[in-house]
């Protein structure tokens, strides 16, 4: 940015306060024209509620402090009135229509219309003109039902375009998204700065931040601790950022352990599985492995390798069709044809996706933890809600669910403390086997740091536990043995002191042929 060059935003002073919690602090930041600007910090630490403060979610009157955009004072009462100036927030929740198509999706609210009557040719040419600019080439009449996640969000990113955005606010924009996808984006995200839009983004992904921001600024506690060139004369690296997170030095990401393996708990031989739909396509082919009692054993692959799809028949067929192969507890075969066996058996299955099956957000933190074992504090079919409140604020202690109690919605909770909720439920299901399908996704380091000490706990009390990653720096950071999957295949398996990265992805691309792809 070439020196005196004006802000495009100035946010000075604000002070956000909820019902007894001070949530933002005398918080000032300047944001320079055309660059990318990263906002990082723990969950609550303030950062989406900065920026719903600035795009006008939380409006003016509601909050102390002064916005200055493009050098006039701001004082914006809804959303609408920041899209004017060419504010644009895109949440890290989605906010399209699912059965909607792409094109009634993108002019929702901003309608191509002459006297009330949508032109729905305009419609869809402004469409895949939008389309094109953000790199698809899907057509303007595709639900977006149809499309994954990452297409999604580019969506939410043509939709922002059409509003003549200036400053574009995207919150965890690749937190759901997979690698490929992910690349994607910031790509796009470095192109829209190559055409003058500058962009603010909320990310846990400091390797992101690293690689895309111009300027970093850190909230801790819903105070601003500091703002970072990225691009200075003083490099500014991951241990640095995450310092000024959490208050304190991480010596270590992980938290030191020294299993104790006892004998075996599960074996998988000759596991496939087929695709529900597509039943003549083999999603998981001849797996097997084994867990330990205390043992954590890590699954690797890239996206589509077949990670989840395994997890997921295993725990009651919950995922395939025609399903083979042979599945032992503790050395005798077992035959575990749905949830409810699965769990009976003490197998247990924390979802990647807490919020959309893990989670009944809108119940409370209670009624989440009770829900896989109710049998356990019910009485003739009636639940003994005393002991369930007894039993999941033990859990709410344990697990250190930061909630004044078990009566709060799981939706008002950040990520890390949903993700002590989901754990926890599995833990009141008392299972001796269990499979974490990515636990850490979307929280913080500091968060991260504490699920692991959990993990870690559970592995000292006997539980065989399998933790499913795609980052490979904490498969090989809380592991005792890891194996890799590419193609639905199992191709290798190594144990932690061994394992490097570079291995494990030789295995991950690995062709059925036994060559890397």
């Amino acid at each position: 940015m070439p020196s005196g060059t004006a802000p495009i935003l100035d946010m000075r002073g604000i002070i956000k306060v909820f019902p007894g919690v001070v949530a933002l602090r005398e918080v000032t930041m300047s944001v320079q024209p055309g660059e990318v600007h990263a906002i990082c910090g723990e969950n609550g630490a303030g950062k989406s509620t900065l920026m719903k403060v600035l795009s006008g979610v939380y409006p003016h009157g509601t909050y102390q402090g002064e916005i200055v955009f493009e050098g006039r004072p701001c004082r914006f009462r809804s959303i609408r009135d920041s899209e004017q100036r060419g504010i644009v927030i895109i949440h890290q929740e989605l906010a399209l229509s699912p059965f909607l198509s792409i094109a009634e999706n993108i002019f929702l609210g901003n309608e191509r219309a002459t006297r009330g009557i949508i032109n729905w040719a305009q419609t869809n040419r402004q469409a895949s003109a939008l389309l094109a600019r953000v790199g698809l080439d899907e057509q303007p009449d595709t639900r977006i039902t149809d499309l994954g996640v990452g297409k999604q969000q580019l969506i939410e990113i043509a939709k922002a375009l059409s509003k003549r955005v200036k400053l574009l606010i995207l919150d965890e924009p690749t937190a759901a998204l997979n690698d490929e996808d992910s690349a994607h984006l910031l790509d796009l995200i470095r192109e829209l700065k190559q055409q003058g839009i500058t962009s603010v983004i909320i990310s846990h992904k400091l390797n992101e931040i690293a690689a895309i921001a111009d300027t970093t600024t850190v909230i801790r506690d819903g105070e601003c601790v500091g703002t970072f060139d990225m691009h200075g004369a003083e490099p500014v690296s991951e241990d640095h950022l995450i310092r000024a997170m959490v208050g304190r030095d991480l010596e270590h990401r992980f938290p030191r352990h020294v299993s104790t393996v006892g004998a075996e708990v599960l074996r998988i031989e000759d596991w496939t599985v087929h695709h529900p739909i597509d039943r003549s396509r083999i999603v998981v082919e001849k797996a097997a492995l084994s867990i330990h009692a205390g043992e954590i054993v890590g699954l690797a692959g890239l996206m589509g390798a077949g990670r989840t799809e395994l997890a997921m028949s295993v725990f009651g067929r919950s995922y395939g069709t025609n399903i083979s192969g042979r599945l032992l507890l503790h050395g005798r075969e077992v035959q575990v044809h749905t949830v409810d066996e699965a769990i009976a058996n003490g197998i247990a299955y924390a979802t990647e996706d807490r919020k959309r099956y893990g989670l009944n957000l809108i119940e409370d933190i209670k009624r989440n933890i009770s829900a896989a074992n109710l049998e356990r504090i019910a009485r003739l079919g009636i639940v003994d809600a005393a002991a369930e409140i007894t039993r999941a604020d033990e859990l709410r202690v344990d697990l250190n669910i930061k909630a004044e109690s078990v009566d709060i919605p799981a939706g008002k909770l950040s990520g890390g403390n949903q993700q002590k909720v989901v754990l926890s439920k599995w833990l009141f299901a008392e299972p001796e086997v269990l499979i974490l399908d990515e636990p850490t996704r979307g929280i913080d380091v500091g968060a991260k740091f504490e699920i692991y000490e959990i993990v870690n706990t559970l592995a000292d009390t006997g539980k065989a536990i399998l933790v499913i990653s795609s980052e490979l720096p904490e498969l090989l950071g809380i592991c005792d043995r890891i194996y890799a999957m590419s193609q639905g295949r199992i191709t290798g398996e190594v144990r932690r002191a061994e394992a490097t990265q570079e291995g494990l992805m030789r295995y991950m691309t690995m062709e059925k042929n036994g060559g890397a792809s």
